[in-house]
């Protein structure tokens, strides 16, 4: 009897296997919750997260292993609500569910183009995700499935780019994904100074004494110190997540070279 195909769910319990035009096979990727906004001037753009769903897929059917943490600026900043009198902390942690509404919207669109997905929290909640368990993230990374840590590292103080590089760090990842509304980093914002110099790679000491504000300083150093690669791309060009997975395309890496 001929053996039916192999259906988008199918890989939920099969090991894929990687294209060999891949660069970086497993990798995090990590977005700012403004980019989910699309045009919107608040909350999620369903047209945005269904696109990086889309190009989320393109890299798993190459075999690469994904994970994501997603920020909530889009929702809620507790350095914002601090300044108009909120406390710190507790900002902060209202930042951190916010995160674990922008997971669940992710792992939704993930799940309506056949991508397996996982969300853990650092905050448990497991009414609606699952606690961070680093073993178990790991098998279901393994399996194809994309994990979405949520809640921040579950600690106050942190920006989403320090539990970024920790969670790069605790997967073995080969590579941490900056996606950003720009195609890399630049020696000032090339929306208001067309003059603007576009950096192919960088030293992590260059990102930190030139103050390039490509991640947080802490994460830059969390980065180094694990030599871990961070590169930064447009996660807004369709398709190009696949694209710089296979070192292709227009990008910026960040290494210690």
């Amino acid at each position: 009897m001929k053996a039916a195909p192999m259906s988008a769910q199918s890989c939920d319990s099969s090991v894929p296997t990687v294209d060999p035009s891949v660069r970086f096979k497993r990798v995090l990727l990590k977005m700012s919750g403004e980019v989910l906004m699309g045009d919107r001037e608040y909350g999620i753009d369903p047209a945005t997260i269904d696109r990086i769903a889309a190009d989320v897929k393109q890299a798993i059917e190459l075999g690469v292993q994904v994970c994501v943490v997603v920020g909530a600026g889009n929702i809620f900043r507790g350095v914002s609500g601090a300044e108009n009198g909120l406390e710190r902390v507790t900002g902060d942690y209202i930042g951190m569910l916010g995160t674990v509404m922008n997971a669940l919207a992710l792992q939704s669109a993930f799940e309506k183009v056949g991508v397996p997905t996982r969300v853990q929290s650092a905050i448990p909640m497991q009414a609606v995700c699952e606690p961070f368990i680093r073993r178990r993230a790991l098998r279901h990374m393994e399996k194809g499935r994309v994990v979405i840590f949520a809640a921040g590292s579950g600690n106050p103080f942190f920006t989403t780019d320090t539990p970024a590089a920790l969670r790069a760090t605790e997967m073995g990842c080969d590579a941490l994904f900056k996606g950003t509304k720009v195609d890399g980093v630049y020696s000032a914002d090339p929306h208001k100074d067309p003059s603007a110099t576009h950096y192919d790679t960088l030293s992590y000491m260059d990102v930190l004494t030139k103050d390039l504000k490509v991640m947080d300083a802490t994460a830059i150093s969390l980065a180094r110190e694990n030599h871990i690669p961070i590169v930064v791309f447009s996660v807004l060009e369709a398709g190009n997540f696949a694209k710089v997975v296979r070192g292709e395309g227009k990008f910026t890496i960040v290494t210690d070279q």
